[in-house]
């Protein structure tokens, strides 16, 4: 795995076909309405065409039951020269049980957008061992396309910015329009037109560092990470050699002793050693003062325990938070400590 030759899929264009798959949790038959929403946005504001993969829209328990079915669609829609991208229903917690099943070879020799967060860090960690650049970023039923009352501009904008456009990305402005991470039941319809409460955005926070940095970006969902340290798809030592690292936590909200165990493991490993900065997703469903607790959790492993000066920055907007911008592994990116500011200097697609 080397990151000066990952392959970038091509840009999308209003007609495009795109591949929905489920390689995690079959949510589109828990709660069909939620799921249909998030087609409807995501068709209607940029002109996409949804084709549903053979197996994705069978019941949980089934799916839960075939990892191969699962992962025979990601392998259908990698090969299907339709099929411009693939977009995960929703996340989930077991898609490491499909990675035995991929074609890594047609991964290869048929670059495709890939796009997803949480449990989805799987299929990215799949398609980086393959060579292919994919994109941490919304699902349908989560993440951004079925937004209850409809998606949110900054979210549209990081979309069109990353997806349909092979321009360099550029400075990502911090969401100051507020953000949320408030849980709406998706059992009851009504709710699907209903705004979510925001809250008060403060913007990057600086924790450390000095001047500017740049890296290749690589990481993910902090607890799906765990579960794929020693699989095939793990990158070597040498792959963080000047990274960037980015981070963020699901909705079960590990604790932030959770926190400082998984970081003490990327520094026992001799990772930490060889990044170049770190930025951190605003966590959700964290209990009062807890985003305070993991930010002091990062500094307690990367500046008292490591000694390490390099820029660290937290609650930005990517991951478990609404609205959040788009994250191309691999692609170069730049952190300003002083400044506060992050910036992605190459283009996600072709």
């Amino acid at each position: 795995m080397s990151v000066t030759n990952l392959i970038k899929p091509q840009k999308l264009v209003a007609g495009d076909k795109v591949a929905i798959v489920s390689p995690s949790w079959a949510g589109a038959s828990v709660f069909p309405q939620r799921y249909k929403a998030g087609i409807k946005q995501l068709e209607e504001e940029f002109g996409l065409v949804a084709v549903e993969a053979p197996n994705s829209m069978i019941d949980a328990e089934e799916n839960a039951d075939n990892p191969q079915k699962r992962a025979q669609d990601i392998n259908w829609a990698v090969k299907n020269k339709e099929i411009k991208a693939i977009i995960p229903v929703i996340g989930g917690d077991d898609a490491v049980r499909i990675l035995p099943y991929l074609d890594y070879t047609a991964i290869r020799e048929n670059p495709k957008i890939l796009l997803g967060y949480s449990d989805i860090t799987v299929l990215h960690l799949a398609f980086l061992h393959a060579g292919v650049s994919s994109i941490y970023g919304p699902a349908i039923m989560a993440g951004g396309f079925a937004e209850n009352g409809g998606m949110f501009d900054y979210f549209k904008n990081s979309v069109r910015k990353t997806l349909f456009s092979n321009d360099i990305i550029g400075k990502i402005e911090p969401n100051l329009s507020g953000w949320t991470d408030e849980e709406l039941s998706w059992r009851e319809p009504k709710n699907q037109l209903l705004k979510r409460k925001l809250k008060k955005s403060t913007g990057n926070r600086v924790l450390q560092g000095k001047g500017k940095v740049c890296g290749h970006l690589f990481g993910g969902c902090v607890e799906v990470l765990e579960m794929l340290k020693g699989t095939p798809v793990w990158p070597d030592k040498e792959f963080f050699e000047g990274a960037i690292l980015f981070l963020e936590t699901s909705e079960e909200a590990p604790s932030a002793d959770y926190v400082v165990r998984v970081l003490r493991n990327y520094a026992a490993s001799g990772v930490l050693e060889r990044v170049n900065g770190i930025i951190v997703g605003r966590g959700a469903n964290l209990p009062e003062n807890e985003q305070d607790r993991y930010d002091k959790a990062f500094m307690q492993v990367v500046q008292k325990e490591c000694h390490l000066d390099i820029p660290l920055i937290s609650q930005m907007d990517f991951g478990h938070t609404d609205p959040m911008f788009l994250l191309p592994y691999g692609a170069k990116a730049e952190i300003d400590a002083e400044k506060g500011s992050f910036a992605i200097l190459e283009n996600a697609v072709i």
